[in-house]
């Protein structure tokens, strides 16, 4: 049995058994729901002990590298461009998409309140400081201060500046750097791996807290969560069929065709780099040349997961609305900023670690409590379907799209041949 299992496993008994106990005896209830609250806190404490080294670590690593592989060639330049570009315009999506299914399905006011007076741990909502401090405070005066005091966003901003700056070093200083931050990256996940093995232990204490406290309304909203971050996703997916037509310059029906047996296995083994070999198989039965889709493809699968910043973005978007957090249109922007920013940091890491690390930066920027992906992380399994599904087919799409410009460069010299 995976630890996804077991956490699955251990929010659905957590639950019942909190359902249970405050149904047959409200004050035994409440007292096991007490010491459990502590469990449950210590194991979250845990996870966000990690969030800004690994971050911070996972940033650096992620910039250089792209830079590198920017300077592969033009068509690896224009790869990472391409990459870039997705990676934006999904946080967008997701800016735009999570607001609007949520109005047009909002969580019930009751499983809402319910659910706050559960997670006694969240914080209250910091009051927003005025615009003129909110603007000086992004360029830190102290990077190590902004790590400490979980200031993610000038945090942020002082890294991707570094991360720059470590790309204009000569090769030797380059790679050491980014062996520094990559053993340090690595260190973290190892960490956190140890801490997921703790899992199920953490989300049955915090989900026998929500049960006992709010009873059949945690049912209800967690359903409600999986169904609203999950269309997010298949929206953001779906756009691969646009690129793949208009920029691949590929028939529908066979884009269609082709993708449909790599969606099935990306189903079944919910990982991008299993799926590598069939994307191969199909970018060429879809006309990309071997050379092409086997310098776009594993980029793509290292770079680009496309459904990340929209699907994170919405996870971060649906906490703030479950507990009342006004959002305008600065927080907007700056949460597509770290959105984008973050997951391509975080691509290639397992779906659990990447889960966190790529939207607590999100909630911590913009005051959002993340008590609550404690318990949300136990039902990552289902929206991460639509998560590499998604990022599949993108990544096939993305192969057609950097192929049809050779191809009409090949067609117009072969053309211009003729004709002399």
């Amino acid at each position: 049995m995976s630890n996804a299992t077991r956490i699955l496993i251990a929010l659905v008994v957590g639950l019942s058994l909190g359902i249970f106990a405050a149904g047959q005896s409200p004050e035994l209830g409440e007292e096991i729901a007490y010491w459990l609250d502590i469990v449950g806190s210590l194991w979250l404490n845990g996870l966000r002990m990690t969030v800004v080294p690994l971050v911070v670590a996972l940033l650096i690593t992620g910039i250089v590298k792209s830079a590198e592989a920017a300077r592969a060639g033009p068509m690896a330049a224009r790869t990472v461009t391409w990459i870039v570009s997705m990676m934006v315009l999904s946080a967008v999506m997701g800016a735009v998409l999570t607001p609007l299914f949520l109005s047009l399905w909002p969580m019930p006011e009751e499983s809402a309140a319910a659910l706050r007076a559960a997670l006694t741990t969240a914080p209250a909502v910091a009051e927003q400081p005025a615009l003129r401090d909110f603007i000086v405070a992004l360029v830190p005066t102290n990077p190590i201060a902004a790590a400490s005091n979980d200031s993610i966003l000038p945090l942020l901003i002082f890294t991707l500046v570094f991360a720059f700056a470590n790309t204009r070093l000569a090769q030797g200083p380059r790679t050491q750097m980014g062996g520094f931050f990559e053993a340090l990256a690595d260190a973290m996940v190892i960490v956190i791996e140890w801490v997921l093995k703790l899992a199920p232990i953490g989300v049955f204490a915090l989900a026998f807290v929500v049960g006992a406290r709010s009873g059949f309304a945690a049912l209800g909203a967690v359903a409600h969560y999986i169904v609203i971050v999950s269309m997010v996703g298949i929206v953001v997916g779906a756009f691969a069929y646009p690129v793949a037509v208009f920029g691949g310059k590929v028939r529908l029906a066979d884009y269609t065709r082709q993708i449909a047996p790599v969606q099935a296995f990306a189903v079944s083994t919910q990982s991008s780099l299993a799926s590598l070999p069939l994307m191969l198989k199909k970018a060429e039965a879809l006309g990309v040349r071997e050379q092409t889709a086997g310098l776009v493809l594993p980029m793509a699968v290292a770079l680009l997961r496309v459904t990340g910043p929209a699907m994170n973005l919405a996870v971060a978007l649906y906490v703030a609305n479950w507990f009342g957090v006004e959002l305008d249109a600065f927080d907007y922007s700056f949460a597509i900023f770290i959105a984008a920013l973050t997951s391509m940091g975080a691509v290639s890491l397992p779906g659990t670690v990447s889960f966190v690390t790529s939207i607590a930066p999100i909630c911590l920027a913009l005051g959002i409590p993340v008590e609550p992906l404690a318990l949300l992380i136990a039902v990552e399994t289902l929206p991460d379907i639509f998560r590499t599904t998604g990022n599949v087919q993108m990544d096939v799409a993305l192969a057609t799209a950097i192929e049809a410009p050779e191809k009409e460069r090949e067609n117009a010299v072969s053309q211009s041949g003729a004709r002399t």
